[in-house]
């Protein structure tokens, strides 16, 4: 996991330098997700650039689609996509690569960003993958703000109803969105038994930017048989810089020249630190 820790900074400078290229982006959200995408792609799904229409390839739905630059930057050291390519032409008129995921592009599954769709959506994949006996596994990340919608809760009970063992949702829970902390928005204190009562097994990783604490709980999710697992994942919004970390301020905005300078020394020290072990 150590070479994976490293890269997750590396990573990050890239979804950096594509908000700076495009002029704007969900920056502090990037952050916080890396991890979980890093080792959904690098240690946990059955996908693959050269067989991308595998019909038994695992399904990913990045529901809180916002955070595309980090989902660009691990599509493209997956070897899905030209990360020059994606940096260069981020957000620009005409381009790709917009703000949110699109399914033109080779390893989205589907477009995503309207919040809330994500979980329902993946449900009626991992539905499809049982009713035609296909062995296949499917993912979702979603951010805590996005479950104030209706619509993931509807998505819970059905997993449970059609016992979706092959289902994974995985809660982006950094607690701030663009209205400021969750808990004044709408508090979810007590997440897990929530999720519990829907008839979900439920795994609470204490830190969400830990690869190790994060494989853990995905092993552990491949083991449930007869319901579909959520992960809360506890993360920090803007992870790997004291610049952005913990404030509301970073859901959405460019760094000057000084922050940038400053964030991607944070990144150099972290990734330098992971490495040390």
């Amino acid at each position: 996991m150590g070479n994976l820790k490293a890269k997750a900074f590396d990573l990050r400078k890239d979804a950096v330098d594509m908000i700076i290229a495009g002029k704007g982006g969900h920056i502090g959200g990037d952050m916080s997700v890396m991890e979980i995408l890093v080792c959904l792609y690098f240690g946990q799904m059955n996908i693959s650039p050269d067989k991308a229409d595998d019909p038994d390839r695992d399904r990913f739905v990045m529901s809180k689609g916002h955070s595309v630059e980090a989902y660009y930057a691990v599509l493209a050291a997956r070897g899905f996509l030209d990360i020059e390519d994606v940096i260069g032409n981020f957000s620009k008129f005409g381009s790709k690569y917009i703000g949110h995921p699109n399914n033109k592009l080779p390893g989205i599954e589907m477009n995503s960003g309207s919040l809330g769709h994500g979980l329902p959506v993946c449900v009626g994949m991992a539905l499809a993958g049982k009713k035609n006996n296909q062995g296949y596994r499917v993912y979702t990340v979603m951010g805590d703000g996005e479950l104030a919608e209706g619509s993931v809760w509807e998505g819970f009970m059905a997993g449970h109803q059609y016992k979706l063992d092959n289902l994974c949702a995985v809660i982006d829970r950094n607690r701030l969105q663009i209205s400021g902390n969750t808990e004044d928005v709408m508090g979810h204190d007590d997440l897990a038994e929530r999720i519990c009562s829907f008839g979900w097994h439920v795994i609470d990783v204490k830190d969400g930017n830990d690869l190790d604490q994060l494989n853990a709980a995905f092993e552990e999710a491949k083991c449930v048989k007869g319901k579909p697992t959520a992960i809360i994942a506890n993360t920090v919004k803007g992870y790997g810089s004291s610049v952005m970390e913990n404030k509301a301020q970073w859901h959405h905005k460019v760094p000057s020249a000084e922050e940038y300078a400053q964030i991607i020394a944070d990144f150099a020290a972290r990734k330098e630190a992971v490495a040390r072990g």
